[in-house]
């Protein structure tokens, strides 16, 4: 099974630190964020990935070149603008289900979480497994009710935040035209029927949306690594 991280988007929210440098490449811990991805995906086993980027992406490249100095191997899928959560998955399919195997993982390249992919498998009956997780204080309403049968719905007693790991079927977009497209209708679209699973990651996530968020991680993981 492939793994794509998402990357090409602008970092708006974390400039002026993004105006020269992709948000991926953005370091915390001594490391560029989207290299925790890589460690981590490396780790459970993932050896080949796909990695989408828009702005300033060829410094991406740059700095990974095809993963062999990783243990991996790396594709890009070049955006020439931004093209959503959905749009960019919907671009890069033919690199990402190139076998028999129509699942494939993805993990936004804008979070830090310690969950171990190797836990996901593929669901019975499902065409989606979110990971989820307690609601932040930046985001407190949540995204998605995850029931006791690990059914996801859009609505429910107890909302969760979806942590923008999931593993995904081909199923999910092989009806869609290329564009820009959110990833968020599109599962909404599937819990109507039902065809959305998840589980509760009970560790430490981030989403690392502003210069403030990317400190308060640059030190967690700096004290940790000190600890160690």
């Amino acid at each position: 099974m492939k793994a794509m991280i998402l990357a090409a988007g602008k970092g708006e929210r974390m400039r002026p630190l993004t105006l020269r440098t992709p948000k991926p490449l953005l370091p915390a811990g001594g490391k560029p964020l989207i290299v925790h991805h890589l460690e981590r995906l490396k780790a459970a086993g993932f050896r080949e990935l796909v990695i989408n980027h828009a702005w300033l992406g060829d410094q991406i490249e740059a700095e990974l070149g095809d993963g062999r100095s990783l243990g991996l191997s790396i594709e890009y899928s070049r955006e020439h603008e931004p093209l959503e959560t959905a749009g960019g998955i919907v671009h890069a399919l033919p690199l990402l289900t190139q076998s028999n195997n129509t699942w494939f993982l993805v993990i936004n390249g804008d979070i830090w979480c310690d969950f171990d992919p190797a836990q996901l498998t593929p669901p019975e009956n499902a065409d989606a497994l979110l990971v989820m997780t307690e609601n932040p204080e930046h985001h407190p309403a949540g995204d998605f009710c995850l029931h006791p049968d690990g059914t996801v719905t859009e609505d429910g007693a107890e909302l969760l935040t979806f942590t923008g790991i999931s593993l995904l079927n081909r199923n999910l977009f092989e009806d869609l035209t290329p564009g820009t497209r959110k990833l968020a209708p599109i599962l909404r679209e599937a819990m109507s029927r039902k065809r959305v699973k998840g589980l509760h990651h009970n560790g430490l996530w981030m989403d690392i949306g502003t210069p403030e968020r990317l400190q308060v991680l640059d030190r967690i993981l700096r004290e940790d690594r000190a600890e160690s």
